[in-house]
C-alpha cells in the first residue's frame, strides 16, 4: 500500500473537496439553465403563434391571403431575432401564405396522412424548434362547441442559434467560477501547508539530530495552536535526554573506574592463580614422578619375589611350604594389583589414558574375562552366569582390554561382596546405527547391598561404603572411580541400583564401531542342526541361558533339574551341570553320569573350575569331555561336533603341496612383522617377495610384476601410501591390487587409506583367517584346495591366568596361526629387540638422547609385540608413541618410560617356561 506524506495528504484534503463541489454545483447549475432557455423559447413561441392562429381564422376562412400575409409578415418582423420562417396551411395541408421564401416547406407541414393537429405541437430539428397550432373557427374555442375539425394550422420555424450562444456562455462562465475555486483553493492549501507541514518537518529534522546525539539542540520560534504545544514537548523532551545523559555520562565514568579498579584487583588474582596453578603443575609433576618411580622401586623387589616364588614352587615341597609360596605369591600379586591401580588412576587424573581401537570378538572377549573370575567365584560356591543378546554383531572395533578391566573389576567386586548365590552378567544391544554399536552391560548380585547413604561415596576416590569393608574385604577404594572414567573416556556411562542385604546390579553403556573384518575363525554348525540335546542343570538362570544359547544354535533343546527327573526319552547329546554352591561327592558325580549316559549317546560334564581333579577321574571313567563352568559359547559347540581339544581360536592353514600360482610382496620395516607375514603367505603362494622399506618396495615394483602387494604404512624415510603411489606410476604394477597394512584402527582410517589410493586394509595384529579372506577377494583362491591343521595345545604355564596380562602364550600362537615354532621364534626375536630398546629408553631418561630416536625404537618395538601376545606392552608401546608423535617431550612421559622398563623384566623372566614349554611340543 502506498504511502503518502503529510504535504501530499493536506493538499488533496484541501484542494479536492473544492474541485468536487464546484464543478457539481457548476454541473447542475449549467444543466438548469441550459434547460430554462429552450424552456423559455417554447414559451415565447407558443405567445406568438396561438395570437396568430386566432387572428388568422377569419382570413382563412374567407379566403384573404394578403390579409393574413401582412398579419404574419408582421409578426415575423417583431420577433425576427429568433424567427425564421411563419407558414399557414389550410385544412387540405395546403400552403395558404407564407412570410418568406422558405427552401424546405415540408419541414414546416405536418407529414402526408398525419391529421391537422388539433393542439399546440413543439418539435425540434437539429438547431431548429417548429411549433405547430390549429386555426380554429371561433366557436371552436369557445367551450360547449363541438367542431368537427379546424380550418387549417400556422407553423413557425424558431432559430435556437442565440440559445445555444446563450447557453455556451453559461458554461464558459461556469467554468471560469471552478477554475477561480481551486485556484483559491490551491492557495489556502499552500498556506496551510507552510504553517503546519514545514513545522513539522522541522521538528522531524530536529528529532532526527537528538536521535543522532545532538542533545542541545532547540526548535525555536512561534507556532500555531497545536503545534506550539508539540513543539514544547519535543522541547523538554531534549532537556530530559539531555539531563539523562549527563547522569549517565557520569554513572559510566563511575563505572569505568571501579571497573578499572576491579580489573586491577584480578590483575593480581591472575598472577597468583598462575603462580598456584605453576605450584600445582610442579605438584602434580612431583606426584606423577612420585608414583612411578615408587612404581618402578615397588615393582623391581616384587618381581623378584614372585619370579622365585614361581620357580620355587617347580621344586619339590611340602604340604605346608607349598602353601606358604602360594601365600607369598597372592599376597605379592595382590599388591602389584594395587600399584596398577594407582597408576591407572594417576593417569586417568592427568588424561594420559590413551585407549586402543582394534577389531575383536566380543562373545571372546566376555569369555576371556568369565574364564578368569569363575575361579573367585566357584571359590565361596557362587554360581556365574553370562547371557549375550544374539543380535550383537560378531566383531567390533574398540579397545577390548579396557573393556576388560571395567569387567574384570565389576564382577570382582560382585564376588567379593557376595557370599552366596549368583552373579549374573548380561549384555545387551541397546542400539544399532549405521556402523555404530550402543551396548549396555550389567553385572547383578545377591551380595550385602548398598544403604542409600553409602551409595554417594561410591564413585570417590580411596573411599568405600562402609570403614569397615576395607578392613574386612581389602582394598584401596580406586576400582569403581578407575572404572567410571574408563567408561566415560569410551564414550559410555555407567551407574548402579542397589538395596541393603538384597544385592546390587552395576551397569554400563559403550559405543563400539561395527566390523566386517573377520575376527575368529567361524564355526560349520550345520551337523548339530536338529539335533537333540539334555539340559541337566540346577541352577534355574544358568539353565534358561543354555537353552535359549542352543535352541539359537538350532538344537532341540530338553531341560532338567537333576537326574532324578528325567524320561525314557532318547537324546544325541547331554550336557550334565554341577553347582559350585552345592558340589556333590564323587560317587554321586559318576552315578549321575551312568544315567544320562542311558539317555544320551554322549555326555559332557560341565564342572566349577575348582573341580578339575574331579574332571580328571571322570574323563577316564569314559566321559567325552569335561567343561568349565561358565561355559565358554565356542569350546561347547566345538566340543558336541566332536572337535579335539584346540589351541584357542585355532585358523586354517593351506595346505604346502598345494599353493596357488601367485607372486606377492610384502612390505614392512619390522623384521618380526615381515617374517610373520612371509610365513603366512609362503603356506599360500608359490613365490614372496620381501622388502624392509618403501624405497626397496619401489625398486622392486620396477623390475618385477606382483600378483598383489602388502604394504606397511607407518615407515622410515617413505611411508606406505607415497611408496604406493610411486608403484602405481610405474608400468608393470600399475594395477595391483596394493593392501594396506596398519596398526592403526582408529575410525576414518580405512577410510583414508582407501582415498589415498589403497584398494583394501588390514590390521595388525594379522590374523592368518583375516589374510585369506583378502587374498581370495583379490586372488580368487580355490578354497577347496585349501586344508586346515590345528596346532597341538601347550600346557598350560603357572599362574597363566595372572600372566596373561603380560605374556598371553595363547594369544601369540593365535598370532601365529597356532604354528608354536613361529610363536617361539617371533617371541626369540622380541626378546633380542629388548637390549637395543633398553639402551634407548636409559638414554633417554639421563637425558642423552632425542625424542626422535626414542619414538623410532618405541615404534619398532610397537610393531614386534603385534606377534608375539604380550598385551601389556603393546599397550605401552601404543600410548608412548602417539604421546611422542603429538609432541611431548621425554619429561612428560617418564612415567611410561618406568613403566616400559618393568614391563620388558616381567616378559624376560616369564619367556623361558613358555620357551621350554614350545621346545618340548
Amino acid at each position: 500500500m502506498t504511502k503518502y506524506g503529510l504535504r501530499t495528504r493536506v493538499s488533496v484534503l484541501t484542494i479536492a473537496p473544492t474541485l468536487i463541489v464546484g464543478l457539481l454545483l457548476s454541473a447542475f447549475f449549467t444543466s438548469t439553465r441550459y434547460q430554462d432557455l429552450e424552456q423559455q423559447l417554447t414559451v415565447t413561441g407558443s405567445a406568438i403563434i396561438e395570437p396568430l392562429a386566432i387572428a388568422s381564422e377569419v382570413g382563412l376562412k374567407n379566403d384573404s391571403r394578403e390579409n393574413v400575409r401582412r398579419l404574419i409578415g408582421f409578426a415575423h418582423r417583431q420577433h425576427s431575432q429568433f424567427v425564421r420562417s411563419i407558414a399557414v396551411f389550410d385544412r387540405r395541408n395546403e400552403l395558404f401564405v407564407t412570410s418568406n421564401y422558405h427552401r424546405n416547406l415540408a419541414m414546416l407541414s405536418v407529414d402526408s396522412g398525419q391529421p391537422i393537429p388539433t393542439q399546440l405541437q413543439v418539435s425540434q430539428q437539429q438547431d431548429t424548434l417548429i411549433l405547430r397550432a390549429p386555426i380554429l373557427e371561433i366557436g371552436r374555442f369557445t367551450p360547449g362547441l363541438n367542431v368537427e375539425r379546424p380550418l387549417g394550422y400556422i407553423a413557425m420555424e424558431l432559430d435556437l442559434s442565440s440559445v445555444r450562444l446563450k447557453q455556451y456562455q453559461e458554461m464558459i462562465t461556469a467554468l471560469v467560477m471552478v477554475a477561480l475555486g481551486g485556484i483559491l483553493s490551491c492557495f489556502f492549501a499552500y498556506r496551510l501547508i507552510a504553517d503546519v507541514t514545514h513545522p513539522i518537518g522541522n521538528m522531524v529534522t530536529l528529532v532526527d539530530r537528538i536521535r543522532r546525539g545532538h542533545l542541545d539542540v532547540r526548535i525555536e520560534g512561534e507556532l500555531l495552536g497545536e503545534l506550539d504545544t508539540l513543539k514544547n514537548g519535543i522541547n523538554a523532551m531534549a532537556i530530559s535526554l539531555s539531563e539523562y545523559h549527563l547522569e549517565m555520562q557520569q554513572s559510566i565514568d563511575q563505572a569505568t573506574s571501579d571497573l578499572r579498579e576491579t580489573l586491577e584487583q584480578l590483575e593480581i588474582q591472575n598472577v597468583e592463580l598462575d603462580i598456584a596453578k605453576k605450584n600445582a603443575q610442579e605438584a602434580a609433576r612431583v606426584k606423577s614422578e612420585f608414583l612411578a618411580n615408587m612404581s618402578h622401586e615397588l615393582r623391581t623387589p616384587l618381581n623378584g619375589v614372585i619370579g622365585f616364588t614361581r620357580q620355587m614352587l617347580k621344586t619339590e615341597l611340602s604340604s605346608s611350604q607349598r602353601d606358604y609360596l602360594l601365600t607369598i605369591e597372592k599376597s605379592a600379586n595382590n599388591l602389584l594389583t594395587i600399584i596398577n591401580d594407582i597408576l591407572d588412576f594417576s593417569k586417568l587424573e592427568a588424561g594420559k589414558l590413551l585407549l586402543e581401537n582394534i577389531p575383536f570378538d566380543v562373545q571372546d572377549m566376555l569369555d576371556e574375562v568369565m574364564r578368569l573370575l569363575a575361579p573367585m567365584a566357584h571359590e565361596k560356591g557362587l554360581e556365574l552366569t553370562l547371557r549375550t543378546d544374539a543380535r550383537i554383531p560378531a566383531g567390533a572395533v574398540g579397545d577390548p582390554l579396557r573393556i576388560q578391566q571395567v569387567l574384570i573389576n565389576l564382577i570382582g567386586n560382585a564376588a567379593k561382596f557376595t557370599e552366596r548365590g549368583n552373579i549374573d552378567v548380561s549384555i545387551d544391544l541397546k542400539q544399532l546405527h549405521d556402523e555404530t554399536v550402543e551396548l549396555q552391560l550389567m553385572v547383578k548380585d545377591t551380595g550385602i547391598g548398598i544403604s542409600e547413604r553409602q551409595q554417594a561415596q561410591l564413585f570417590q576416590a580411596f573411599r568405600q561404603a562402609d570403614a569397615s569393608i576395607s578392613r574386612r574385604y581389602g582394598g584401596t577404594g580406586l576400582g569403581l572411580v578407575i572404572t567410571q572414567k574408563l567408561v566415560q573416556q569410551m564414550g559410555g556411562d555407567i551407574g548402579f541400583t542397589s538395596r541393603l542385604h538384597q544385592g546390587s546390579s552395576f551397569w554400563f553403556t559403550l559405543q563400539l564401531t561395527q566390523t566386517d573384518l573377520p575376527v575368529s575363525q567361524p564355526l560349520d554348525i550345520e551337523p548339530l542342526v536338529g539335533r537333540d540335546i539334555l539340559i541337566v542343570e540346577p541352577n534355574a538362570r544358568t539353565r534358561e541361558i543354555l537353552r535359549k544359547r542352543l535352541s539359537q544354535v538350532g538344537l532341540n533343546v530338553d531341560t532338567a533339574s537333576g537326574t532324578h527327573v528325567l524320561t525314557d526319552h532318547r537324546y544325541h547329546f547331554a550336557l550334565l551341570c554341577f553347582d559350585a554352591g552345592s558340589m556333590p561327592a564323587l560317587s554321586e558325580m559318576q552315578a549321575a553320569v551312568s544315567v544320562c549316559e542311558h539317555h544320551a549317546q554322549s555326555v559332557v560334564v560341565c564342572l566349577p573350575t575348582t573341580e578339575l581333579e574331579a574332571s580328571e577321574h571322570l574323563l577316564k571313567a569314559g566321559v567325552r569331555a569335561c567343561i568349565a563352568k561358565p561355559i565358554p559359547q565356542r569350546k561347547l559347540l566345538e566340543t558336541l561336533l566332536g572337535s579335539p581339544e584346540p589351541a584357542p581360536l585355532p585358523l586354517p592353514k593351506p595346505s604346502t603341496t598345494q599353493k596357488a600360482p601367485y607372486t606377492v610382496m610384502t612390505v614392512d620395516d619390522n623384521p618380526a612383522n615381515l617374517k610373520l607375514i612371509t610365513a603366512l603367505l609362503a603356506e599360500r603362494v608359490e613365490e614372496v617377495v620381501t622388502a624392509h622399506d618403501g624405497a626397496k618396495a619401489l625398486s622392486l615394483a620396477h623390475q618385477h610384476a606382483f600378483d598383489i602387494i602388502l604394504m606397511d604404512i607407518q615407515m622410515p624415510e617413505m611411508d606406505g601410501v607415497t611408496a604406493s603411489q610411486e608403484i602405481r606410476k610405474a608400468g608393470l604394477n600399475q594395477q595391483t591390487p596394493i593392501v594396506a597394512v596398519t596398526a592403526h584402527a582408529m575410525p576414518g582410517e580405512r577410510e583414508r587409506l582407501l582415498d589415498a589410493g589403497m584398494d583394501d586394509y588390514l590390521t595388525k595384529p594379522i590374523e592368518e583367517a583375516m589374510l585369506e579372506s583378502t587374498l581370495s577377494r583379490w586372488l580368487h583362491l580355490d578354497e577347496t584346495a585349501v586344508s586346515h591343521h590345528q596346532a597341538a595345545p601347550l600346557p598350560s604355564p603357572v599362574n597363566q591366568d595372572h600372566n596373561a596380562r603380560h605374556l598371553d602364550w595363547q594369544r601369540a600362537l593365535n598370532q601365529a596361526a597356532g604354528k608354536a615354532d613361529l610363536a617361539k621364534e617371533m617371541l626369540d626375536m622380541l626378546l633380542a629387540s629388548f637390549t637395543s630398546v633398553k639402551k634407548v629408553v636409559a638414554s633417554a631418561l639421563a637425558g642423552e638422547s632425542e625424542t626422535d630416536s626414542l619414538w623410532q625404537a618405541i615404534h619398532k618395538l610397537h610393531g614386534s609385540c603385534a606377534y608375539s601376545g604380550v598385551p601389556q606392552l603393546k599397550r605401552l608401546c601404543h600410548e608412548l608413541e602417539t604421546q611422542l608423535k603429538a609432541g611431548a617431550d621425554i619429561a612428560a612421559v617418564e612415567p611410561e618410560l618406568l613403566e616400559l622398563q618393568d614391563e620388558i623384566t616381567h616378559i624376560e623372566q616369564l619367556a623361558p617356561q613358555y620357551l621350554d614349554n614350545a621346545q618340548d611340543c
